[in-house]
């Protein structure tokens, strides 16, 4: 998929060191998440159907830099507060204007420049 295809090049640039990646639903977080990790990725991914000790997993191992991609639903990413988070992608466009303020809030706290991408299809 061309979406994917995109990202992909995205991520292998090293100014991509620690990424949250946003996506609608939790089956295509997970879909994503194992496209990403089948790839080569360390991604690691956090949507309601997750227990929350797999949920507090992923978190700890992108706090800890042992995973490089937290992929998302916006439910779930709610007042989690993560630093030196260099981008937000947003995968999935937001369903409102409050999501996507929140999600690019994500990035660029305490003083630190961050970036946000948002995939939009044609």
């Amino acid at each position: 998929e061309y979406k994917l295809e995109q990202l992909h090049e995205l991520l292998i640039e090293s100014e991509f060191s620690k990424v949250r990646i946003f996506g609608e639903t939790k089956h295509g977080v997970e879909r994503l998440t194992n496209n990403l990790i089948d790839r080569g990725f360390k991604a690691a991914s956090i949507h309601g159907d997750k227990t929350q000790p797999k949920r507090q997993r992923a978190l700890n191992e992108f706090k800890r830099d042992d995973v490089q991609i937290l992929v998302a639903t916006d439910v779930a990413a709610r007042g989690l507060d993560i630093p030196n988070v260099s981008h937000v992608i947003n995968y999935d466009i937001p369903k409102t204007y409050d999501d996507y303020i929140h999600r690019l809030g994500r990035t660029g706290r305490a003083g630190n420049v961050g970036k946000a991408l948002t995939f939009v299809s044609r």
